[in-house]
């Protein structure tokens, strides 16, 4: 089953990663734009706007600042009540977009209001986030309609020689190829895995690479369903094409995945793959306590967040 987009559409960026994929969406999609950060540096450019305060708190946790959302969560739900689709554009490595994401995920599906999200996932190294990253990832997953994940830590693992700001960089990228094709493709509302590679390979080199991470990140046996975008296809050989999907269709196992092609213009040539997942994903082992059922998780109703009472108690000796 396919993810319907339907206007009006409003773009929610959260965070400073997040901020920026939605001010590009938003030239994209000719759409709203809206953007929630507790950092005051997130919150520019020309598109509605939401600071969420944490007082006088200079480097508040994750829970301090989901649960000074709540504090404004009247007014995100008046800024999203008119929309029929909600894009949620988040880096769940950082500690807003982690923060954020379930409060306004939860609002969506609260609201029956139709939410595709896109969520970029940690380093390996970056070990004090993971956790966090994980538990707004589950959570994001049960509130969506369609979830669409790119792992930071499977592009730098087929391109150890990248640094951090190029991986951050063909992340946003391929992020906003999938965006640039919303109107004219499908997209699965199972949890979908978004690969890709590093710039200047030839095309085949870059659906090794696409596949690597894939494989990084999920078992073959999982992919039902694959998207292959080919940037700069408009100029590539239609042998080279036919070549790369009948490769992908043998790799993938053409009895249980599906495999379909989609050109678009650019300068560069590269493979965008959207896959469609059933199954186990590396994310899962992020959160220790994931593989609870919901219906044995005693408080999975309210994401874990800290508030400050501000109650006069004094320490007992």
């Amino acid at each position: 089953m396919s993810f319907q987009v339907k206007e009006p559409i409003l773009i929610v960026g959260l965070g400073g990663a997040g901020s920026k994929l939605a001010m590009q969406a938003k030239e994209t999609l000719n759409s709203d734009c809206l953007v929630i950060s507790n950092d005051q540096k997130d919150l520019q450019g020309d598109c509605q706007k939401i600071e969420i305060s944490t007082g006088s708190i200079v480097n508040p946790s994750v829970q301090l600042v989901r649960g000074s959302t709540y504090e404004v969560l009247e007014e995100i739900k008046s800024k999203i009540s008119n929309y029929s689709t909600i894009i949620l554009m988040t880096n769940l490595a950082g500690k807003s977009g982690s923060a954020i994401s379930p409060v306004v995920s939860e609002i969506c599906r609260e609201s029956d209001i139709g939410l595709i999200s896109f969520a970029i996932m940690p380093f390996k190294y970056e070990k004090d986030r993971i956790f966090n990253s994980g538990v707004s990832l589950k959570r994001l997953k049960a509130d969506s309609d369609c979830t669409v994940v790119l792992d930071n830590d499977s592009l730098l693992e087929s391109n150890p020689d990248l640094s951090p700001k190029d991986c951050y960089n063909i992340a946003n990228s391929a992020i906003i190829h999938v965006i640039n094709s919303l109107s004219t493709s499908e997209i699965s509302t199972e949890t979908n895995i978004l690969t890709t590679s590093k710039e200047g390979q030839d095309i085949e080199e870059s659906l090794r690479d696409s596949l690597k991470m894939l494989y990084g990140t999920t078992s073959p046996n999982a992919v039902k369903r694959s998207m292959l975008y080919v940037a700069g296809g408009e100029n590539i050989p239609v042998g080279v094409l036919n070549s790369i999907s009948s490769m992908t269709r043998g790799i993938l196992n053409e009895n249980n995945s599906q495999v379909e092609l989609k050109s678009s213009s650019s300068e560069d040539s590269k493979i965008v793959m959207l896959s469609s997942i059933q199954g186990m994903t590396k994310f899962e082992n992020y959160d220790p306590l994931g593989v609870i059922p919901q219906e044995d998780t005693l408080d999975w109703s309210n994401p874990d967040c800290s508030i400050d009472c501000k109650l006069d108690l004094y320490q007992l000796e």
